[in-house]
């Protein structure tokens, strides 16, 4: 919690408090001095604290009146002591979360290639917690309002509003942002996001979940370059574990995210052989005895993929190629070639 917000909630238990001890001195006194009932005391105390002006339960004597001035003067101290607390408290507090979300958006404000996820719902809570392992730059978009808790508990970078509207797309930076991931539950709602998205940034990478298969060319039309379908994509896993359940379970124990235990790395190859001429193959690369990584693809400059590439594959500008490795081997490609 904030240092400022948690004094003044100090200050507002203490206000409570002589509050309370108030109007339980005011209660026993009316009971002891003037002999009220426990009733009329407690009425008698209330109304004098208050000052509504209202008459005696009883007339009172000479010692009651005494303590009735004491009463009225010791309660307006102190009612206007726990009001002047309370409401700078609540201002206080407006402004703590003003500054906090002004400064959050100035953040974001400063992100450049980063990851803007549409929906912090099941879906968007997975995308986040893969990203943030992986630290990369992400932001969220989230319509509802009551999601802005859970939100700051995670310490992620969020805008609160509608991605419908153009204006949010921009605050969470969508015309910087690389790649797009619009999970949001309604198969509506990812297609209007994701034209909106398409027509602000043309050269960005968009994900779009889609409930049911019937969405998948839409999406595809509309401007999504991968479109995800949880459910069918949840079906043929199951369907697996009992086809090729070994299989399965190896490649699930794979990770590509997590400094101290991904198995798997894509990397550009530009990286790897950094303008030296005498590299033209993957033979030429060496990975195996230089990191003890193996090369299972290659991604060509068209975006074509070739799964178990051959040695003597010629190299390409702008390709991309995934090696497989146990974590220390991983770590030793990262380092020796600076790849973050």
């Amino acid at each position: 919690m904030n240092p400022l917000l948690k004094f003044f909630k100090t200050k507002i238990y203490t206000a409570i408090f002589l509050l309370a001890a108030m109007i339980s001195l005011g209660v026993f006194g009316y009971k002891l001095i003037a002999n009220y009932s426990w009733v009329d005391a407690v009425y008698m105390t209330v109304i004098t604290m208050t000052t509504v002006g209202f008459g005696e339960v009883v007339p009172l004597n000479q010692e009651s009146k005494i303590f009735t001035v004491f009463l009225i003067l010791a309660s307006v101290v102190i009612m206007g002591y726990a009001l002047s607390i309370i409401t700078e408290y609540i201002l206080s507090k407006n402004n703590v979360e003003e500054l906090k979300q002004k400064k959050m958006q100035k953040n974001i404000d400063s992100f450049k290639n980063h990851v803007v996820i549409c929906g912090y719902g099941r879906n968007g809570k997975q995308a986040a917690r893969k990203l943030l392992a992986h630290k990369k730059q992400f932001v969220v978009i989230e319509k509802n309002k009551e999601m802005e808790e859970r939100l700051q508990q995670d310490e992620v970078p969020y805008v609160i509003g509608n991605a419908n509207d153009d204006s949010i797309l921009i605050q969470a930076g969508i015309d910087r942002a690389s790649s797009f991931i619009s999970a949001l539950p309604n198969d509506a709602d990812n297609l209007f996001v994701v034209l909106s998205t398409r027509q602000i940034n043309g050269s960005i990478n968009i994900i779009s979940r889609a409930s049911h298969e019937s969405s998948y060319t839409k999406l595809k039309f509309a401007g999504a370059n991968n479109v995800i379908l949880p459910d069918k994509i949840g079906g043929d896993h199951m369907a697996s574990l009992v086809v090729v359940p070994g299989l399965m379970e190896f490649i699930d124990n794979l990770s590509i995210v997590g400094k101290s235990n991904i198995n798997i790395e894509e990397v550009a190859v530009e990286k790897l052989y950094r303008g030296n001429p005498s590299v033209k193959t993957i033979r030429d690369l060496d990975l195996r005895r230089k990191t003890g990584c193996t090369i299972i693809g290659y991604k060509d400059e068209n975006g074509e993929y070739v799964v178990n590439p051959e040695a003597d594959l010629e190299l390409a500008a702008n390709s991309k190629i995934i090696v497989l490795g146990r974590p220390e081997q991983i770590e030793i490609l990262n380092d020796a070639y600076n790849i973050t």
